[in-house]
């Protein structure tokens, strides 16, 4: 096996039980693979509003230092501002991407998600020895990277940029709610609920809504609206999210 080779393999041999659950990010740091980035996001299964992806690079320990890190859809409103708060202030590096609707549309959300996680890596002002991504491979970084499987509860620095992903996209959708209240984004923050999709229904879609998802493409067509901007249709979605979770097999709409 070459050197190179060798640095492409998370150090799977030196993370053993009982070091913590943040010991991968800890290992790649004593192997001098660092910095180590994390990335995640917020707003993947959303039907309206921007995808959210941060990047995040934390001092080695910091993990245990910032009480109460853990994947940021666990914590209450109040502790994910107080960690964004501690994270923003203490990390030797962070970077935040917001792809609008309109581009979600555009090239498809997983395309986007991809694309977002690229760009949030470019970001960093310092260029990161090990990239640590949430749950799936994200060709096209400049540096090594795996993914993790829940990242965002086995690595610091992933928990760390589902907090700045998060609450950065949370605050998006409480301006959006101040502007277009009928929909109560203010509430489910643009994930496909009951009131959210009675509000589609009465209403139709607007502009920060994304017409790849099949029920805000169904209320558009009730009220005989358009896209307002290009769609993507190979990656009009058969299924959406309801409260962060999928929706049955076989059921209509959302």
């Amino acid at each position: 096996m070459t050197a190179a080779a060798d640095v492409l393999r998370p150090p799977r041999a030196v993370v053993r039980r009982g070091t913590g659950s943040w010991a991968l990010q800890s290992a790649l740091d004593r192997r001098g693979l660092g910095p180590v980035a994390g990335v995640d996001e917020a707003g993947r299964g959303a039907c309206a509003g921007p995808l959210v992806v941060a990047a995040c690079v934390l001092r080695p320990g910091d993990g245990r230092r910032l009480t109460g890190l853990t994947d940021s859809k666990l914590l209450t409103p109040p502790a994910r501002d107080r960690i964004y708060d501690q994270v923003v202030a203490r990390a030797l590096n962070w970077s935040v991407v917001v792809i609008p609707a309109a581009e979600v549309d555009g090239l498809g959300v997983h395309v986007a998600n991809l694309e977002g996680m690229r760009r949030a890596v470019a970001g960093l002002t310092e260029h990161p020895g090990f990239v640590l991504t949430d749950g799936f491979r994200v060709p096209g970084l400049t540096a090594p990277s795996v993914a993790v499987v829940k990242g965002d509860k086995a690595a610091a620095c992933v928990a760390a940029a589902s907090v700045l992903a998060k609450v950065t996209r949370d605050r998006i959708m409480a301006k959006l709610h101040a502007e277009l209240p009928v929909y109560g984004f203010d509430v489910h923050k643009g994930y496909c609920t009951a009131e959210h999709n009675a509000a589609l229904s009465t209403h139709g879609p607007s502009a920060e809504h994304r017409w790849s998802y099949v029920n805000v493409a169904a209320a558009g067509a009730e009220h005989g609206m358009r896209p307002p901007h290009r769609v993507a249709r190979a990656g009009v979605l058969a299924s959406v999210v309801n409260n962060g979770a999928p929706r049955a097999a076989g059921s209509g709409g959302c």
